[in-house]
């Protein structure tokens, strides 16, 4: 029996049939979403992995390396002048961007992953001892867990987690009682589930850190593309994400940390552009934030970060964030028609629709492994994702082995959403003719 989700919200109501940005135009300025997998129109909703990049992006690159192509700083000619605006442009592109207070509190490193690590390294074992707490939540990616984890074998920390509910949504209240049991000297916290798609209570978990002394790590890596992020008023001491979840190129990712933080911090990595000083015996450090970006830099990744940036700013967030809402919406609507399909974080018997899900959701379906699902809806055009997503301690807690995930980006339609359901249920004929025992 196909239950029929319930809109009550007035939102959904007045989204799902508005147009809010003009999607033709916005299609137009991605190459990439103009082509067929075996004569079917591609259907790219994988954006939590990896988004695609607009002409802006790729011809800023192109530019880089056709007029300005050299190394940064220390160069003395033209060109390297030219490389080395264009890259501390894109650190001032990115301050604004996450309204840093410094230009220097910005760090280029190869991706969201390297960033946390940075932090785990450096800051992790410079002030974390034997028995001091890394407090976690259920819904961390690896990236976030496992350079703790790390640290736990290498020092004697204790890793510490904090529980959803049935709808996967943070559960403040336990971690509440964690900080007050004491010990915690880190919260490291994602923005976003990658899986589930449900945020946690940023604001309200960083006051509460602080409260008890702790240092906050905010993964940002899926929510950076899906609304505004502002680390002042958020008050989080260190933030990470990565430049290809921004419309971006891949190889680039941003640690932003608060200056006397990074001040105190000693480098990751050693060599040449992280120094002021070399002696046969010694070396000296970099001021920031030269001090973390040892050897050549992410330079042109870097530059065509910053034109993903300006390219986004064109749109309001307001527009994005009711865009993506009124898609996931949709998505949960056409998704419970499907016989057997049930919604991470909806319980089953759930009628009304919270708009609590952001750039994501994950489903299983009885029966029929997420693998086989994707390889055959990707042969027709549809790109979702299968697997664990590289939360094997939330698919555990969940009580499955894999998922299925549908993300969107600001290119997705509703049209695109609502082909999936009936791919799917062929799908599923498909499967269970082959594998009538399943």
């Amino acid at each position: 029996m196909v239950r029929k989700l319930t809109m009550t919200s007035a939102f959904l109501r007045r989204t799902l049939h508005s147009p809010i940005l003009n999607l033709d135009a916005i299609r137009r300025q991605f190459p990439l979403l103009n082509q067929q997998i075996e004569g079917h129109p591609l259907v790219y909703l994988d954006s939590a992995a990896t988004a695609q990049k607009p002409q802006a992006v790729l011809d800023r690159m192109e530019k880089f390396y056709t007029e300005e192509n050299a190394n940064v700083h220390r160069g003395m000619h033209v060109l390297a002048e030219r490389a080395t605006v264009a890259y501390e442009g894109a650190r001032e592109v990115v301050r604004t961007f996450i309204n840093a207070a410094h230009p220097e509190e910005i760090i280029f490193t190869k991706s969201c992953t390297e960033s946390i690590n940075l932090v785990a390294k450096s800051w992790g074992r410079n002030n974390l001892h034997k028995d001091d707490v890394v407090l976690l939540s259920i819904l961390e990616h690896h990236s976030n867990i496992v350079p703790w984890l790390q640290l736990k074998e290498e020092i004697g920390i204790k890793v510490k987690w904090v529980d959803i509910d049935d709808r996967g949504q943070f559960r403040l209240d336990h971690f509440i009682d964690i900080m007050d049991d004491g010990g915690v000297c880190l919260v490291a916290i994602t923005a976003q589930s990658n899986v589930l798609g449900t945020r946690p209570p940023l604001k309200d978990i960083i006051t509460k850190a602080h409260e008890h002394g702790a240092v906050v790590l905010v993964d940002a890596a899926q929510s950076i593309s899906h609304g505004a992020t502002d680390v002042r008023a958020l008050d989080c001491d260190f933030l990470a994400f990565s430049g290809h979840k921004l419309y971006g190129p891949d190889g680039v990712g941003v640690l932003y940390g608060k200056r006397e933080l990074l001040q105190a911090m000693p480098p990751f990595l050693g060599g040449g552009m992280m120094i002021k000083e070399v002696r046969s015996d010694a070396f000296t450090s970099a001021d920031l934030p030269q001090k973390f970006e040892a050897g050549t830099p992410p330079i042109s990744e870097a530059v065509g970060l910053g034109a993903a940036i300006e390219w986004l700013g064109q749109f309001s967030w307001k527009d994005i964030e009711a865009h993506e809402q009124a898609l996931i919406a949709a998505a949960i609507i056409e998704l419970r028609k499907v016989n057997g399909l049930q919604i991470l974080g909806h319980p089953v018997g759930a009628q009304n629709f919270a708009p609590v899900h952001s750039g994501c959701i994950g489903f299983t379906i009885d029966g029929i492994h997420p693998h086989d699902l994707t390889d055959i809806l990707g042969k027709k055009g549809i790109c979702l994702r299968a697997g664990h997503h590289c939360t094997q301690p939330l698919h555990r807690a969940l009580g499955i082995t894999a998922s299925t995930r549908l993300s969107v980006g600001i290119y997705n339609t509703l049209e695109e959403i609502r082909s999936v359901p009936a791919a799917i249920t062929a799908a599923q004929s498909t499967l269970r003719s082959a594998f009538p025992l399943r």
